[in-house]
């Protein structure tokens, strides 16, 4: 049920190399055009705005000697804010206010283990404090609330790595008491007063269970009635969020009898349900509740773009206002208690995110900054929605971009077919968005046309489509990619002899297929942190997934059956290396969790094995994707010539990108011009 909660704290894997500046007007062959990669992987310059709850703080992530730091300052002076976190390394990237003004909590890991760990700060004694300082643990904030303000409830697996305790916290002490000892459940349902309300557990069938607690909750001793059962085509689009004020209703996200997840106002006493909100051709996206009220104000659906209905007159003059302030995409990030003042964020496509504090009682929206101030006044690239038919009728929401002025005309076509790279999304069960997006940008500066594809089992867009993915990873899912690179060449978008499959996580699984599957559709591949077998990827899931593993079973493949097994081998890319005829570059974090190691390791053995060649880069302070800036701009330096390589598209010379990145090269980096001359320069 945690993925349905709408107060999300931003994971921002965005950070900065130092000599930036320095860099910012090199490019190859004297093309002043390119856009330096540190200006759109290296830090930004701030975000993740937020206000304090007595809204006299205004607080950012800004860059702290080339790492990500909490910066707080004065509501009405964001430019005298100062840093109070000091993290040295890896960057913080995620945080929020505590109800008492005076704290941050924040959660960070180390080397990209997601093993998080839970800090806060005092404010006014500079204070950090690691309030779970255990090795090998993942903890977990799971609830805040204003009734108990010095108060968190946390999740730990620190008993049984499989299983989430739950801990009220006193953040300013550190004090911490068990108040659920946990030996089955998936997740947990905690309400305004920090009361665990009810608790789920996946089912054989890959369905969900809800659970209401019978009795009181003392430590490691309860028992559980059943609330509802939630079957396995539901459990991606169905769960509770969140409680009025008097904790008798729930906000419930529910798609059963229906496709689209709708919202509900669920009554806790009679259990039964009233319809608040709903879309006919998306899910629910994102609610406005009132801060201390908990009254519903306003909900947001998306399908290709965020469309937000407002429910309560109270705010409908502000959003009214608030709209003319700027194009593009509104979104109110942060709200004082008195709900007098709001952080709004306006995206865009083409251009940096821009940050607002809006006062409601003078009904003023001041500028505050943007979130990447050098990319101002560049040539970016739109983003186009399009909407593209499957083979079987489905309909895929599309992104794609062009390169600046290769379009005169407007029409949303290039004047001539041009090499394009399809960058697939990770998850799979998640979705493409419209906005703002530095591999679009970066890409399309290089000469390139760049396609995403929500393809089936993305998110967002009905339970239809999400279980139409299900046991279809590398089947009718990669069937979709297919579908939308044949539109792109048919609207001749894209040269068919020139288009590349790159992509992270799933994307990496989705580019490895593309070149065993379909060895000659694609000119070559970028792999970062892909699945190379589906069976050791389902057997060596993390610990703490485990609970759920009926979810990747129904979805992925059942590891545990014969049939399952030969099913996920003919859907493993390992299967097929001898296919492989084209170019790839895989990138990997020693660390990561979720896709081990080996599954790039096994890959790149089986193709040397071939003598195919393969270039393995491999970062030792990462795990699932490269938060580090450092080894992001040193990954997307080779990526760039290697893409130049295959498609002839521009780049950018690595140069010094390859400072402070913890990269080593154990295959392949005579494959990628310039690559092997960095290497020896930097050692």
């Amino acid at each position: 049920m945690k993925n349905f909660l709408i107060i999300i704290i931003f994971a921002i894997l965005l950070a900065s190399l130092s000599g930036a500046d320095a860099r910012a007007g090199e490019t190859n062959r004297n093309n002043s055009s390119l856009i330096s990669r540190d200006l759109l992987f290296g830090n930004p310059d701030r975000i993740t705005t937020r206000i304090s709850p007595d809204g006299s703080s205004i607080s950012f992530l800004a860059p702290k000697d080339g790492v990500l730091n909490i910066w707080v300052g004065p509501a009405n002076a964001p430019e005298k804010a100062k840093p109070m976190t000091n993290d040295s390394y890896r960057g913080i990237r995620s945080y929020l206010w505590s109800y008492t003004s005076g704290h941050i909590l924040y959660v960070q890991d180390a080397n990209g283990d997601e093993n998080w760990r839970v800090y806060s700060v005092n404010l006014s004694s500079g204070k950090v404090l690691d309030l779970t300082p255990f090795k090998g643990v993942r903890a977990e904030l799971r609830a805040v609330s204003i009734n108990h303000p010095h108060e968190v409830i946390i999740a730990m697996n620190k008993r049984d790595p499989q299983y989430f305790d739950l801990y009220r916290l006193n953040f300013e002490t550190g004090n911490m008491t068990l108040i659920l000892e946990n030996r089955e459940f998936l997740d947990f349902v905690i309400d305004n007063d920090l009361q665990v309300r009810m608790a789920s557990r996946m089912t054989d069938d890959g369905g969900v269970e809800i659970f209401l607690p019978a009795n009181s909750i003392p430590a490691g001793s309860i028992s559980w009635e059943p609330l509802m059962k939630v079957e396995m085509e539901d459990t991606l689009t169905t769960g509770f969020s969140g409680f009025n004020k008097s904790n008798a209703i729930s906000y419930l996200i529910d798609s059963r009898g229906r496709n689209t997840a709708a919202l509900y106002a669920y009554e806790m006493a009679t259990r039964e349900s009233a319809l608040l909100a709903e879309d006919p051709k998306s899910d629910l996206y994102g609610i406005m509740i009132h801060p201390t009220e908990k009254t519903l104000q306003a909900v947001a659906f998306y399908y290709d773009r965020v469309a937000w209905k407002v429910l309560d007159p109270a705010i409908e003059n502000d959003i009214d206002f608030l709209k003319r302030v700027e194009d593009g995409d509104m979104s109110v990030v942060s709200r004082s208690l008195d709900d007098r003042i709001w952080i709004i964020v306006f995206t865009k496509d083409n251009g940096p995110a821009r940050y607002y504090r809006y006062d409601r009682m003078d009904k003023n929206a001041t500028f505050l900054f943007t979130d990447r101030e050098k990319l101002v006044g560049l040539a970016l690239a739109k983003m186009i929605p399009a909407v593209i038919k499957s083979r079987d009728g489905l309909d895929l929401v599309c992104y794609y971009s062009l390169p600046p002025n290769s379009d005169e005309d407007g029409d949303g076509l290039p004047e001539k077919p041009l090499p394009m790279i399809l960058y697939v999304h990770g998850g799979p069960w998640s979705r493409d968005y419209w906005g703002f997006d530095s591999i679009h940008q970066w890409l399309a500066n290089r000469g390139y046309a760049v396609l995403s594809v929500n393809f089936r089992g993305s998110t967002g867009l009905g339970k239809s489509f999400i279980n139409a993915g299900n046991l279809q990873w590398g089947g009718m899912m990669h069937d979709d990619l297919l579908d939308a690179v044949n539109w792109s060449v048919q609207q001749k978008i894209a040269d068919p002899e020139k288009i590349a499959i790159m992509g992270g996580s799933y994307g990496g699984y989705a580019a490895l297929a593309g070149l065993t599957f379909t060895p000659q559709t694609f000119a070559c591949a970028v792999a970062i942190v892909g699945p190379s077998n589906l069976i050791t990827l389902m057997e060596t899931i993390p610990a703490y997934w485990k609970p759920e593993i009926e979810k990747f079973t129904k979805r992925v493949g059942d590891h545990r059956t014969e049939d399952g097994r030969k099913m996920l081998a003919e859907r493993s890319p390992l299967s097929y290396v001898e296919r492989i005829e084209r170019p790839l570059l895989i990138g990997q974090g020693a660390n990561d969790p979720r896709v081990k190691q080996n599954e790039s390791d096994q890959i790149v053995k089986a193709m040397q094995a071939k003598g195919l060649p393969v270039t393995y880069v491999l970062y030792a302070d990462e795990g699932h994707g490269f938060a580090r800036p450092e080894n992001r701009l040193s990954f997307y330096a080779i990526a760039e010539a290697f893409l130049a390589a295959h498609l002839g598209g521009e780049f950018q010379p690595i140069g010094q990108d390859f400072a402070g990145a913890n990269l080593t090269v154990p295959a392949g980096a005579a494959e990628v011009p310039g690559l092997q001359e960095s290497l020896e320069e930097r050692a």
